[in-house]
């Protein structure tokens, strides 16, 4: 297993790139010349409204749809683990977890024990899978994608089904896995507050690249404010404002040597 770069990852070579992606369903544009590249060590996220082409984009970058234009480079060799937005589950099908995580790729016992540890899912191992909580199903999907010992996690809608609870707990599982194994992840999510809190870059997509960057960027730009409307780019700066810092014992902002609030970095390493 590999730890988490030291380095920028802005100055290594992208383990994906999409370079200017084009398609269309019939007369319907659906992604229009479209760039975005994912890097060993950070977490790029995909925002946009329904229909913006966020699933579409991320089933060409897995090579399952064929661009009418463009193309993507992949690094060679790459090991890509997939999460996909929906898995639906047959209450009658008599399958366990165990079973589940190895249709198609055979695993030993002590394997599956150790992903579904490093997901914090361990217990349910000889569950049926049909019994499981939504959260624990994400949490043995996003197992079963370590398994191919991925440098590159694609997860669409990872907090689909999930609790609100649970949803912030699968954020930081995210970041730390990414920390440990120096993985790049590419996820797409709806959930703007958790994303912007936890994130290295935004990719925001209107069919086309409307604003890419740094959360702090991205929420400034007048077509992320036209998409989404001014009153929730207000609420969400003010969201990262309050949680870009640390605090001491009594609550106040600790500072760094120059007298300023000290950043955080609560699960992306921001660059």
């Amino acid at each position: 297993m590999t730890g988490a770069p030291s380095h920028d990852p802005s100055e290594a070579a992208p383990l994906v790139e999409a370079r200017g992606v084009s398609l269309r369903f019939g007369r319907r544009s659906v992604l229009d010349s479209v760039d975005i590249a994912v890097r060993a060590g950070e977490i790029v996220t995909l925002v946009g409204l329904n229909g913006a082409g966020k699933s579409t984009l991320i089933r060409v970058i897995l090579g399952i749809v064929e661009p009418d234009s463009g193309e993507v480079l992949q690094r060679p060799g790459l090991r890509i683990g997939y999460v996909p937005q929906h898995m639906q589950r047959d209450p009658v099908l008599p399958m366990t977890v165990e079973r589940f995580m190895t249709l198609g790729s055979p695993a030993p016992r002590g394997t599956l024990q150790r992903v579904l540890d490093e997901v914090g899912a361990d217990p349910i191992l000889g569950h049926p899978l049909a019994e499981i909580s939504g959260g624990e199903m994400q949490r043995v999907m996003l197992a079963r994608a370590l398994l191919r010992e991925p440098q590159l996690l694609v997860l669409d809608e990872p907090l689909a089904g999930v609790d609100v609870t649970s949803q912030s707990d699968l954020y930081r599982l995210i970041a730390d896995i990414r920390d440990r194994r120096g993985c790049g992840v590419l996820l797409v999510s709806h959930d703007l507050h958790l994303v912007m809190a936890a994130t290295d870059a935004v990719v925001c997509l209107n069919r086309h690249v409307c604003c890419t960057g740094r959360p702090q960027t991205v929420l400034r730009h007048p077509e992320f404010i036209s998409l989404f409307g001014p009153h929730l780019s207000e609420t969400l700066a003010v969201y990262q404002h309050a949680h870009d810092h640390r605090h001491d014992a009594l609550g106040e902002p600790l500072s760094n040597e120059a007298g300023s609030p000290e950043r955080s970095r609560p699960a992306g390493r921001h660059r």
